[in-house]
């Protein structure tokens, strides 16, 4: 799928810079959990509050990191300073098939403003550019509509339907070819 292993933080874009996260982020996180709606879309990582799956959810990505298999980013809007998010590339098996997928969260106050937007471009282009990606999809819950729009407008086109982790999902995707020509 590609070459040799290299993830960066500190990606910028005009409003976001992006950096691993720490388990210093699990309190923030906390927050994510305990709004309405937020876990609809979440892998069940097993914990008994929204503590527990905040932790969870850090250490997840700090182990992704571990073994370079990438890894979902905090998003900084520049501007503040604050964390807003998570976006990143992930190694997903998709049909048997290692595939480099976009992941994104955003806390709630920030909807709306393009953040995912901006965030998502920023890793879909570090994917093809600098990782030698051929195609990058994301996998999207089908009643998940706003998070459909963002792959939409990342140059995304959707291919197919199916079960996935306990979800019903959508795959989208971008070809190498088609990025180009963005």
């Amino acid at each position: 799928m590609m070459g040799s292993y290299r993830y960066e933080e500190g990606l910028e874009s005009k409003r976001l810079r992006t950096r691993f996260l720490t388990i210093e982020d699990v309190k923030l996180w906390s927050g994510f959990y305990l709004r309405d709606g937020n876990s609809k879309y979440l892998l069940n990582l097993g914990g008994d509050t929204p503590e527990d799956n905040a932790r969870l959810a850090v250490e997840r990505q700090l182990k992704r990191y571990a073994d370079n298999t990438y890894g979902l980013q905090g998003i900084i809007e520049k501007e503040t300073g604050h964390l807003i998010g998570q976006c990143g590339l992930l190694q997903q098996s998709v049909h048997g098939k290692t595939e480099l997928e976009i992941g994104y969260q955003l806390f709630n106050d920030y909807w709306g403003q393009g953040y995912a937007t901006e965030a998502a471009m920023l890793f879909r282009d570090y994917g093809f550019s600098q990782l030698g990606a051929n195609s990058i999809i994301s996998i999207i819950a089908t009643d998940n509509v706003p998070s459909q729009r963002v792959a939409e407008r990342n140059g995304m086109q959707r291919q197919e339907q199916i079960p996935y982790m306990g979800f019903e999902v959508y795959i989208y995707r971008i070809q190498r070819k088609g990025w180009e020509l963005l």
